[in-house]
């Protein structure tokens, strides 16, 4: 083998290092992303749960109210 099939090959190799490191950094990162959505997801829907609890809260009351100046 030659200086220069022994560089090349070298080169490959850092290469193939480097690649693969890149693949190692984006599956954590993908990784994480995921857990992010997950989160977020979930935070999402309890506050749309909260926010339809509050509207049916909010709409009792105003039935209540309504109510009450019929009476009056």
């Amino acid at each position: 083998m030659t200086d220069t099939e022994n560089m090349d090959l070298s080169a490959l190799e850092a290469r193939v290092d480097e690649l693969i490191r890149t693949v190692d950094e984006l599956k954590s990162e993908n990784s994480a992303l995921r857990n992010q959505q997950d989160s977020l997801v979930n935070e999402r829907a309890t506050l749309i749960e909260k926010t339809e609890q509050a509207r049916t809260r909010i709409e009792s009351m105003i039935s209540r109210l309504r109510a009450m100046e019929t009476r009056s």
